[in-house]
């Protein structure tokens, strides 16, 4: 105890220097000139219209796109209608100052794209200061000139080029160059108020268009499926992203939470609800990644500093190596804002729940050229089950320094610390679940586990010019767990005993990753290509053991009448039964090879290849013998997209993926890799740039499938030959309104075993593989008025589904052991309200009480129940 109180003192100093940094910084170049007089003070609003003005409004989104008659810079709020524009010319440059705003681009504050078109050198946006936002566009020879008119999207700046011009005006007749005598001024600065007259014809505008989009739940681009800045429309393969405004109006905490949403997706084997495993298009997926790195696993992922959350669907294996062919998901961390930003979250809930956080960042120098983020969370519940309880401690700085106009380097630190119980849940009965209350719980008190994980990392990255781009990124995770709980084994369905014996694990983990690749844009032709070339360099080192009590010492428990503490808890070591004590390398080196070619607007194609290799080696400590296996493979994807029309995407694919198997079998040998081939078609559509929509339908087939050893589940495997999975999935995210927000999802699914080995413990051919619903529908939706007298009140209705899933005493042939997690249908609601700088919150999960079941982990002995009527209010507070 007194170890972490000195770590969180250590951490509070830290916080505290770095919010008092900035503000040491503002006042070196703000000298005191002037007295402020009584008059200068300014007045608190009294009225909705001041309190409007006084609010600074976000510009959360900027995104460039050509046009016929050259480019649009689209500046995404819900607040267009509020903005105030003031203009001014300065050199080559012509600038518009936008007051009372604030840039938070995910890029982190400023977009910058270099020669957009012929006679304009550079196009930025960034944070002039804590409350404006400064676009700069800067001619090449002059400054363009501006008329301002209205669009169908919102307010427009046609920007004419000085290349347009320059061949036609003699030199004599263009503004002098070099005038050393006399410094440049702005030549005007000046509201801008209303349209002046058309363009000429014989000129071609760059637009500048303010629209309201954002804060809506469509997220246009992703960095994470191609390693590329790619629009969704643009790739070959279904992708569907989390962002930041759900996980905060579901009020997400878990990410098991937030994949609800996703087509296709459900929980997989929590570990007694301590750790993230998902299943996607029928696949156990076990490993999450973070900016594009795979984590060492072992622990529930934070979401403190998340600010997106990508599913990709199908193999990734071309750019993430070893990885099941359902998908991935990879998990998009916070980025340091160029202007003072302060967060303050405190949550309460049922059960005893609390959890308070804060979010902190902005410039550590005048220069802006070091800034800084900081997000701390901590969580103490109580749980609807019986002697339940969590604690949760996490700390993430991020620092990025601008080394030069071309060259970034982002440094990132998290630490978890997470303890709660090992709880395994309820038991089945025949085909179903015992008919006993959610509540009960069937270990011993104290059961837990303990896990604490650190990750640290550095993303360099450096712009030799506009179409080439070199990246190097590494990543060091360590993760430390202990677990000690009494394991449900067999219950007797006449009497009601369950067998159980007490067992610790105690394990170790330690990963290293390098990446390094380089992006480069050019032409061959008219055809456009954005090649991708990389290596990844991995290293991961565990160490673990697991020990158990002698078989016959540890008291059974009545699930109907349980009694507790029947013995003292054994001490550590008593526990004299080894069953697992040995140490792992695996190291892995992918290269990998993708090039995105656009033959026109309307039709690209996407290929890729990577080859991978896989050296593990395994020592036993209990035999004293060594095992090695050394793996290789070649994995391709290869994709088409077809635009008939600008909103309407259709695309197809095939992809296969691969992963080594790191279990082993009874005979100490490792076995064969698991290998994926996916098949992919599908439709995109954007309707208004508000709302988009994905239908895909695909094949996925897996061969060399592993699965736990009936006779010793915890520590071998054996291979039970192919599954195929074949579905059709629909999401819908955006904006349906004004104020009117949606994510929607429904995924069919067929899971099926259609190879099988004769050995015991192998699921039948044309059994459905368990866990996998058939069916899955979700719908989330929020409403909020925009303006009058209840401006900023909201509220939010959650609908979550899912069908029948099969379950077993682990994959099994024989049907008396198999159940049934039965269909459920759970009902969320929200109502909150936000005003300036303030928004309090009331989210109600399963409002009706319905009695469902998550999942179950090890067999029909473990069945995860889900949590009863639940209510968490949270007030926050931006600065």
């Amino acid at each position: 105890m007194s170890n972490q109180l000195q770590k969180l003192a250590w951490i509070i100093s830290v916080a505290l220097v770095l919010v008092n940094l900035p503000v040491l910084a503002e006042d070196t170049q703000k000298p005191i000139s002037k007295i402020s007089q009584l008059s200068d003070i300014k007045q608190p609003a009294t009225s909705i219209k001041q309190w409007l003005a006084q609010s600074l409004i976000q510009i959360t989104g900027v995104k460039s796109q050509a046009t016929d008659t050259g480019i649009e810079v689209i500046l995404e709020t819900n607040q267009s209608d509020q903005l105030q524009l003031v203009n001014k010319s300065e050199g080559n440059s012509y600038i518009v100052d936008i007051p009372n705003a604030q840039l938070r681009l995910l890029s982190g504050d400023t977009f910058r794209q270099e020669k957009p078109t012929a006679g304009i050198a550079e196009v930025t946006v960034t944070n002039l200061d804590t409350n404006t936002i400064r676009v700069t566009v800067t001619g090449e020879t002059g400054a363009p000139t501006v008329e301002l008119f209205d669009g169908d999207e919102g307010l427009i700046f046609g920007v004419t080029t000085t290349a347009s011009t320059t061949s036609q005006a003699p030199p004599a007749q263009q503004p002098p160059t070099e005038t050393p005598q006399t410094p440049q001024t702005p030549t005007t600065e000046t509201p801008l108020e209303q349209p002046t007259d058309q363009t000429p014809e014989n000129e071609e505008p760059i637009e500048l268009v303010v629209t309201g989009e954002q804060d809506t739940y469509r997220v246009p681009e992703v960095l994470g499926a191609t390693r590329t800045d790619t629009p969704i429309r643009d790739i070959p393969q279904s992708i569907q992203v989390i962002p930041r405004q759900v996980l905060k109006d579901q009020q997400v905490i878990r990410l098991t939470d937030a994949i609800r949403n996703v087509s296709g997706a459900v929980e997989g084997d929590s570990f007694a609800g301590t750790i993230d495993n998902f299943n996607i298009r029928g696949f156990d997926f076990t490993s999450t990644f973070r900016d594009g790195f795979r984590e060492a696993g072992g622990t529930l992922r934070e979401l403190a500093n998340i600010e997106q959350i990508e599913v990709i669907k199908g193999p990734a294996s071309v750019l993430y190596g070893n990885a099941e062919p359902g998908g991935i998901i990879n998990l998009v961390t916070k980025r340091p804002l160029s202007t003072p930003y302060y967060s303050a979250d405190f949550s309460v809930g049922s059960f005893n729940y609390y959890r308070p956080t804060i979010d902190l960042s902005g410039p550590l120098d005048p220069d802006k050229t070091l800034l800084y983020r900081l997000n701390i969370a901590y969580e103490n519940a109580g749980s609807f089950r019986d002697f339940g309880n969590s604690e949760r401690f996490f700390f993430g700085p991020t620092f990025d320094w601008k080394i030069s106009d071309r060259t970034n380097l982002l440094f990132d630190v998290s630490y978890v610390n997470d303890e709660r119980t090992f709880d395994q849940g309820l038991v089945a009965f025949g085909r179903g679940i015992a008919d006993i209350p959610t509540s009960r719980f069937l270990g011993e008190p104290g059961d837990k586990r303990e896990v604490e994980e650190v990750n640290v990392g550095y993303r360099l990255e450096h712009r030799f010019n506009e179409n080439l781009t070199l990246r190097n990124a590494f990543r060091y995770t360590s993760n430390d767990s202990f677990d000690y709980r009494a394991q449900p084994l067999d219950v007797d369905e006449g009497t009601g005993e369950l067998s159980r014996n007490f067992r610790s694990n105690d394990d170790y983990t330690e990963r290293y990753s390098l990446q390094t690749d380089v992006v480069s844009k050019f032409t061959t032709g008219s055809i456009q290509h954005t090649l991708l070339v990389g290596l990844d360099l991995a290293r991961q080192k565990s160490d673990g053991s697991q020990r158990r009590l002698p078989n016959g010492l540890t008291p059974s428990i009545d699930i109907f009448n349980p009694v507790y503490n029947v013995i003292p808890r054994p001490a550590l070591s008593e526990l004299t039964n080894a069953v697992r004590d040995g140490k792992d390398k695996v190291e892995t080196l992918g290269i990998y090879l993708q090039d995105q070619i656009a033959f026109s607007n309307n039709f690209k194609l996407l290929i890729g290849g990577r080859f991978d290799t896989v050296d593990q080696n395994q020592f036993d400590r209990l035999s004293n013998t060594p095992t090695s296996q050394y793996d290789e493979a070649f994995t391709p994807r290869i994709g088409i997209v077809y635009q008939p029309i600008q909103p309407i995407s259709l695309y197809a694919s095939y992809s296969r993926s691969f992963a080594p198997n790191f279990a082993r079998s009874a005979d100490n040998t490792f076995l064969e890799p698991e290998r994926g081939t996916q098949y992919e078609v599908g439709i995109k559509a954007d309707f208004n740039d508000k709302v988009s929509a994905t239908l895909a339908a695909y094949e996925i087939t897996k061969t060399n499938i592993a699965a736990p050893d009936p006779n010793d589940p915890d520590n071998f495997s054996i291979p039970i030959g192919e599954q195929r999975s074949r579905g059709i999935e629909l999401d819908v995210t955006g904006e349906i309104l004004p104020g009117w927000n949606i994510i929607a999802a429904y995924g069919y699914t067929d899971a099926e075993v259609t190879q099988s080995s004769d050995l015991p413990g192998a699921l039948r051919v044309g059994s459905r593989v368990p866990k996998v619903p058939e069916h899955k529908a979700s719908l989330w939706t929020t409403y909020q008025f925009l303006q009058g007298n209840l401006q900023g009140l909201g509220f939010g209705l959650g609908l979550f589904y899912l069908s029948d899933r099969i379950g077993g005493d682990i994959p099994t042939n024989e049907a008396d052991n198999t159940f049934t997690l039965p269909s459920y249908l759970r009902t969320d609601a929200a109502i909150y309200y936000k005003r300036d700088n303030w928004r309090a919150a009331i989210n109600i999960e399963n409002l009706f009480g319905t009695r469902y079941f998550e999942s179950f982990n090890f067999g029909r002995n473990t069945v995860i129940p889900g949590a009863p009527f639940t209510v968490i209010g949270t007030i926050s507070f931006e600065f």
